[in-house]
């Protein structure tokens, strides 16, 4: 019969059913993988910001390491400052003081983070504009004839190597910044043409069809520039201008802009130069074409200043680096021009100058500082540059991920359904974890920025997808099992067979074990108070919260006999603690029996009925035993055999005699050396012809660090071998300082003092070792 149901379950699977779910393995997945690739090529906002996070998460527990010796610093108009040296805009005048001391201390560049866009409010020739009518004539003509601020400040930018900050802006309002330094613009395909300032303003870089300019985003078309006699007076000038992502994070600088076609320097990036000495900037591009080249769409790879090359994003940007807020970066304005100051700390530095006061506004968020002064940004690209430490993504980037991308998912695919869900979760998991690992080795070790979370998501969400048609799978075919053994079959092993039909077989395999019997007391006396109805309650009542702590406990339940309950631990599923879980569940089921008493006892008060009080006995073994479904042909259960299953059975049938309600067998306590174990006494189960050790259990092991215990454990053992060395009367001494222990074994000691007068009356054999033979079950 059992071969004819399985030929029967092996025709149900047919070539139609099979290509069917092939189709489904391959196309759904595949169809998210299109899509989801699709929208990470379009650089989804989503996928970006989760990107973006994960990245910050990198610079967050392994930022870039503050150098000390970094040639760079900030000149920070904080707040001391301007209550030291009057508050913001400061005068002009004030301003090329702190210009020439820096120039004289051997600055390699000053570069302001600010712009001067209208003329200085302090000037001599503005104030006489605003005397009052009635000033003397000659005062306002000596004002007129005073140096103008600006001047004076322009004469400043003169004599020192000044970078000019000014501001794009996108509104078109016809202001051009100069550019004071020319461009070499050059493509993988093309090579290079030099260009002047004047060349770059007519040509616009480059003679091939995709300028590199062209790749600098389009997002200004106006600006707000300085006056021109500073402009005109300055080394340099460069943008200061930074757009932050859509979270409001800083997170690209960029070296270069667009303006209406035209390239700018940023103010980082022309301090470079200015300190450098570089007479221009070299633009690396790939893909001048605008096709796909090494992996990645065309872009600017690399601005070259003197001798620093810069690696940027595909938009001429740099990655900040971050380091957090460093205090040895800045000094503060007003130290400039303290009596004492120490000037050689400015000397061959690139000094910005610029602001951390809260009230200038010019606080941006970063990976690593939510309120970093914007200045700051400027100084730590340069000191990037300078020291060659830099985040970036490499033009085969996109490549790389887009073909390890579908390595992993083809595997996924083609192995889920051979894998199983276990091992394909492993192998997702380590795809993930190959992408994040290999993302964070990468950023480490090369500073290169590869992106784990889209391949983490299409990996996940492909095994998720693969997983479930694989469940809608297993369901079908569970289905199908369960409709061809129903009829032949209990539900049980139905169920079983449906969760592995390799299981249908008779037998089973031989493993350690823990059992457990566990029977109410005068069961017959307690029923008889009971009609049918009444009796079922009263034995599901028990049997639930038993059930409860036995499943709680991690045993499996093989039958009940009536109020029997017979359970095991270790199978199907191992468990190292079996035994412990064993014994847990019988000192669990002593306390909540006591609760359940206190319950039946109000019952019967509140039925007008005698109250019995419920009684148990319990019995608990280790040992090896087969276990399997085992039965006839017809039908079989998950079950256990074996020698030390019938002793748990004998030793709960003897907690009676014993007095108590919890015996255990010697290899049991073994393993619960921790708890509260009492021996009982060596005895010969019927049936068996080789005594065992057994034992009761007073409680766990915070039981066994009791006082009372404590007290209680070494005189029970003393009590134990004078009773085998036929100690009779030190044995009664004993049993009367035992007996009081708070361990409810009174019953017990009385036995043991029966036992002594029996042998008082009639002395053991002389060979006897202490032994005593069972009579009953």
């Amino acid at each position: 019969m059992i071969k004819g149901v399985r030929a029967r379950v092996s025709g149900l699977k047919d070539r139609r059913s099979d290509l069917g779910w092939l189709l489904a393995y391959a196309v759904l997945p595949m169809a998210f993988l299109v899509a989801f690739v699709a929208l990470w090529w379009m650089d989804a906002s989503v996928l970006r910001a989760l990107r973006l996070r994960v990245f910050d998460t990198y610079q967050t527990f392994a930022p870039r390491e503050y150098d000390p010796e970094a040639p760079v610093r900030i000149i920070d108009i904080d707040n001391e400052s301007l209550t030291r040296l009057g508050q913001w805009p400061w005068p002009r005048t004030l301003l090329a003081d702190l210009v020439r001391r820096l120039g004289a201390a051997g600055a390699a560049a000053v570069a302001f983070d600010a712009v001067f866009a209208e003329p200085d409010r302090m000037s001599p020739r503005r104030i006489a504009e605003v005397l009052p009518g009635d000033a003397p004539p000659a005062l306002r003509e000596k004002l007129k004839g005073l140096p103008d601020n600006d001047v004076i400040l322009a004469r400043a930018f003169g004599k020192v190597p000044v970078v000019a900050g000014y501001s794009l802006v996108g509104e078109a309002n016809g202001v051009r910044p100069k550019v004071k330094a020319g461009f070499l613009f050059s493509t993988k395909q093309s090579g290079a043409k030099k260009l002047s300032v004047g060349e770059l303003q007519r040509t616009g870089g480059s003679v091939e069809a995709k300028d590199p300019k062209d790749y600098l985003p389009a997002l200004y078309h106006g600006a707000v520039n300085n006056l021109p006699v500073l402009e005109n007076a300055a080394t340099g000038a460069g943008a200061f201008s930074i757009v932050p992502d859509a979270d409001g994070i800083n997170r690209r600088v960029p070296l270069l802009y667009r303006l209406d076609g035209e390239a700018y320097p940023s103010l980082a990036s022309e301090a470079l130069r200015v300190a450098t000495g570089s007479r221009g900037f070299k633009v690396m591009a790939t893909g001048g074409s605008g096709k796909l080249d090494m992996g990645g769409w065309g872009g600017i790879a690399r601005v070259v200043i003197g001798p620093l090359a810069i690696p940027t994003d595909g938009e001429g940007s740099i990655v900040l680096f971050d380091t957090g807020f460093r205090s040895e970066r800045f000094i503060p304005a007003w130290k400039i021009f303290a009596k004492g100051f120490d000037a050689s700390v400015l000397a061959e530095k690139i000094l910005f100058i610029g602001t951390s006061a809260s009230g200038l506004k010019d606080l941006r968020a970063t990976p690593l500082d939510p309120i970093a002064p914007g200045v700051e940004i400027h100084a730590q690209v340069c000191e990037q540059a300078l020291l060659q430490k830099f985040l970036y993504r490499p033009d085969w980037a996109d490549r790389a991920e887009f073909f390890s991308l579908l390595a992993a998912c083809f595997a996924l695919i083609a192995l889920m359904p051979r894998l199983g869900a276990a091992w394909g979760a492993l192998l997702a998991a380590a795809a993930m974890g190959l992408a994040f690992g290999g993302s964070w080795y990468s950023y480490t070790a090369k500073g290169f920025l590869f992106d784990p979370v889209t391949p983490g998501i299409v990996v996940l969400v492909v095994y998720i997808l693969t997983s479930l048609i694989n469940f809608l799978r297993t369901e079908s075919e569970k289905r199908q099992v369960r409709g061809a053994f129903s009829r032949y079959l209990s539900p049980a092993l139905v169920e079983q067979l449906a969760q592995d039909p390799k299981r249908l077989r008779l037998g089973g395999e031989t493993r350690e074990l823990t059992f457990m019997f566990s029977d109410i007391r005068g069961f017959t006396t307690i029923s008889e108070q009971f009609d049918a109805a009444g009796l079922t309650q009263f034995i599901n009542r028990y049997l639930t919260p038993m059930t409860d702590l036995v499943l709680r406990n991690k045993g499996t339940i093989d039958k009940y006999m009536g109020d029997c309950i017979m359970a095991f631990w270790n199978a199907p599923l191992e468990d190292p603690e079996h035994a412990l879980n064993a014994c847990r569940a019988a000192l669990q089921m002593r306390r909540d029996l006591a609760e359940l008493n206190l319950e039946w006892e109000a019952d019967a008060k509140a039925e007008g009925r005698k109250f019995i009080p419920i009684r148990s006995g319990i019995g608990v073994n280790t040992g090896p035993a087969c276990v399997g479904n085992m039965g006839s042909d017809q039908r079989f259960d998950y079950s256990v055999l074996g020698d030390d299953v019938n002793l748990a059975s004998r030793l709960e049938g003897q907690s009676k005699n014993y007095g108590l309600d919890l015996v255990i067998g010697p290899k049991t306590k073994e393993y619960v050396k921790d708890f509260a174990a009492l021996e009982l006494d060596l005895i010969r189960v019927k049936g068996k012809t080789v005594p065992v050790h057994i034992y009761t259990l007073a409680g766990d092991a915070e039981t066994a660090k009791t006082p009372e215990f404590q007290a209680l454990a070494p005189k029970h053992a003393a009590l134990i071998a004078a009773y085998r060395a036929q100690k009779w009367d030190e044995t009664e001494r004993l049993i009367a300082e035992c007996r009081t222990a708070p361990f409810h074994l009174e019953k017990f000691y009385e036995m043991y003092l029966g036992r002594i007068a029996a042998y008082r009356a009639e002395p053991p054999a002389v060979d006897w070792d202490g032994t005593f033979t069972a009579t009953s079950k």
